[in-house]
């Protein structure tokens, strides 16, 4: 059977070891040597998985010169992990807090809300109103069209539309008459060449 590769937790459990085990400080490439041959870590993964300890304290690094230098002592790895297992109590008494707010929470909400005939009623009544409210909307949207200030609007929007499209009817004139008159074209070359239409003309 093919054998099973080390977890990410225990490639970091066996690399803590070696700082355990010798209590000695490592550079990176002397870990990279290391580990594979006593831990069966991967050196690809060595980087990774000493960051990873570096990040959570676990493995104290500083720079000599070009080098950085890397260890761990069973102490700093124990002060660690009270922090830790603190810090996680810490956040555990705070949900049950959470919890037990929101259970009163809904508790206090569920007050009111039980399930008596006059509630009922109430319900129904509610529904039936909202559907005679969704109708009369409905309604209003029919008739909207007739409305004074919709219609004035339509009207003003006409108009700038209106004066839009005579503007570019007098500007495609002007441009005729200017390709006419500076390169002899006829008028109906002009039209059938550019797509505009022979009875092209202003709206009134």
């Amino acid at each position: 059977s093919k054998k099973k590769g080390l977890s990410f937790e225990e490639k970091r459990t066996r690399m803590m070891e070696i700082f355990f085990e010798t209590k000695d400080v490592f550079q990176l490439k002397d870990i990279e040597k290391i580990a594979p041959k006593e831990k069966g870590i991967t050196s690809m993964s060595v980087k990774e998985i000493l960051q990873s300890l570096v990040d959570d304290g676990m493995v104290d690094t500083d720079r000599i010169g070009t080098s950085n230098y890397f260890w761990a002592f069973p102490s700093k790895a124990l002060h660690a992990r009270k922090h830790k297992l603190e810090e996680l109590e810490s956040q555990f008494a705070e949900s049950s807090q959470k919890k037990v707010a929101l259970q009163k929470s809904i508790e206090k909400s569920k007050t009111g809300r039980e399930d008596t005939a006059e509630r009922a009623a109430l319900t129904e009544e509610l529904a039936a109103l909202r559907q005679e409210k969704e109708q009369l909307q409905a309604e209003i949207d029919k008739y909207r069209e007739c409305d004074p200030d919709v219609v004035e609007e339509m009207r003003e929007t006409n108009k700038i539309a209106k004066e839009a499209a005579n503007r570019w009817t007098d500007n495609i004139f002007s441009i005729k008459s200017w390709a006419k008159r500076k390169f002899g074209f006829e008028e109906s070359r002009i039209d059938k060449s550019f797509g505009i239409p022979e009875d092209l003309d202003y709206i009134d």
